[in-house]
């Protein structure tokens, strides 16, 4: 899972400080508008139940992936899903679903028509197969979620400015 702060406005990039811990940040354009992610990787603190909390509590959309060559990365899905709806108290949260790996096609696990069938089960979530190291729909996944996550973010227009605030994980 990772976890990343947006924040969008019309010509300047305001980047977040909440968070020190991002792994990565990046400036990107979704639909004409400037963006600038921090990433942060959350995998691994699982044993941080609190911390792992903090995340999901203000996180505003999520990624969720699992890895095609690993089954059981697969099969935490559900409960990792039910937590942070639970946590977040509401089952309208962006999400997105990922399958990593899929430059590994010899390796496979998981088929697609699984992440298919999870995606529609979890009423239409986006689903993406990517390959972080051959770079395979990587940046739509998070343009995706920032389309998510837009939608349900009131816009500012009242200073002129369109001012949008994401936290991904």
């Amino acid at each position: 899972m990772m976890m990343a702060t947006a924040t969008t406005t019309n010509g300047d990039i305001n980047a977040d400080d909440d968070n020190d811990s991002a792994d990565t940040q990046r400036e990107v354009e979704v639909d004409g508008h400037q963006c600038m992610l921090e990433i942060l990787d959350t995998a691994g603190t699982e044993q941080f139940t609190a911390m792992r909390d903090l995340y999901m509590k203000n996180g505003q959309g999520f990624i969720l992936v699992f890895s095609i060559i690993a089954e059981a990365t697969f099969r935490e899905l559900q409960g990792l899903r039910t937590q942070i709806m639970e946590v977040k108290e509401s089952r309208a949260v962006p999400v997105v679903l990922v399958g990593n790996k899929c430059d590994l096609v010899e390796d496979r696990m998981v088929p697609r028509d699984r992440g298919d069938a999870l995606s529609t089960e979890w009423g239409g979530t986006p689903f993406y197969e990517t390959s972080a190291r051959t770079r395979i729909n990587v940046d739509e996944v998070f343009y995706d979620l920032v389309r998510l996550i837009n939608r349900q973010t009131p816009t500012n227009t009242e200073r002129g400015a369109r001012r949008r605030r994401c936290k991904l994980l």
